[in-house]
């Protein structure tokens, strides 16, 4: 016999089910109230921290045991994403020979909840006798690894969210929400941007979005819907209707873009008394209409279509000439949107 997952609950179910919401949203406050803490005890040894990073003549070395060493790789991952080179070192791994991969100018951030973890105490004297410079990133401000740090980010909480007190729970995700506090900063100092972070996210649909140019989309030549401003009404739809872009532009006699005709400007001409036949496209299109050069991102296409809430724009050089156009479309095949 089958059964329905739609079937009602019985007492004991329901019960069981709203302990474990109560469970869960006891979680998710102590976790949230340990990084709101973290925020008032924020200081000048964070931004001790951030110079230490930022004069560095080598590159950012994360390491950290456990639970630690996830969120180590994960903080290491985003440094080296937004434009600080970082990369992980399993600090068991490091004793037998890994110590080779960091150098006198490097900087290695150690992440210990109890500060005394005896992998990262084993190879500090190393570091120090390297020349490298170590912050400490622990729950403990008095522990071993906090004192022979060059600088000791504070990262304590109050309680874990685990019922037993043992699993680690609020301290991964303080240590974690200060690794990323710690990378923003350092992205915002380097002046990272965009196209910065595209070239080290050149795939799937991140990439696409960062990376297209509107050159790169953009219709042109004898695809590129124009008439001139002498132009009727009719020859315009025709053109239209040849092009399939829902738009044409109109340009001068030197391909200067002077307006722009739209298929919801067709809807408002059927709104007024006028004839279709005989009008002339100066008459009833948009002038001084949104545009966009061909080197910009086709991100920026996206932001301004949302925000003026058109669907296509034409495309004109730094002298206003015509070079292209494209619609929302073109964004979606190409995988922008």
């Amino acid at each position: 016999m089958g059964f329905s997952i739609l079937a009602p609950m019985n007492e004991s179910e329901s019960t069981s089910d709203r302990n474990a919401l109560d469970l869960a949203r006891q979680v998710l406050t102590i976790e949230a109230r340990a990084i709101e803490a973290m925020i008032d005890r924020l200081d000048d040894k964070f931004t001790g921290a951030l110079r230490l990073i930022l004069h560095c003549t080598g590159r950012v070395v994360v390491s950290g045991m456990g639970k630690s060493g996830h969120i180590a790789r994960k903080i290491a991952s985003t440094m080296a994403s937004t434009g600080t080179p970082a990369f992980f070192v399993h600090p068991g791994e490091a004793s037998h020979g890994d110590l080779g991969m960091i150098t006198p100018g490097d900087v290695l951030i150690a992440l210990s909840n109890s500060g005394e973890s005896p992998e990262l105490l084993t190879i500090v004297p190393i570091i120090k006798r390297k020349g490298a410079k170590l912050i400490a990133m622990t729950g403990n401000p008095r522990s071993t690894l906090a004192r022979e740090a060059d600088i000791h980010l504070d990262a304590s909480v109050a309680q874990e969210a685990c019922p037993l007190g043992l699993a680690p729970t609020a301290s991964t995700t303080a240590a974690l929400a200060l690794g990323d506090a710690l990378a923003i900063a350092l992205l915002d100092a380097h002046g990272f941007g965009a196209e910065d972070f595209a070239l080290s996210h050149p795939g799937g649909a991140l990439g696409r979005r960062l990376l297209v140019h509107i050159s790169d989309l953009m219709h042109g030549g004898d695809a590129l819907p124009r008439v001139p401003e002498t132009a009727l009404l009719t020859e315009a739809l025709l053109e239209m209707s040849r092009k399939g872009l829902g738009m044409t532009a109109v340009v001068d006699n030197t391909e200067r873009l002077i307006g722009l005709f739209t298929d919801g400007d067709l809807r408002r001409v059927l709104d007024k008394t006028l004839d279709i036949r005989t009008a002339k496209i100066a008459e009833v299109m948009t002038r001084n209409p949104r545009t966009i050069s061909p080197n910009r991102l086709a991100a920026e296409a996206v932001q301004i279509m949302e925000q003026y809430k058109i669907n296509g724009l034409l495309v004109v050089d730094a002298e206003s000439r015509l070079v292209g156009a494209l619609n929302m479309h073109d964004l979606l095949r190409a995988g922008v949107v």
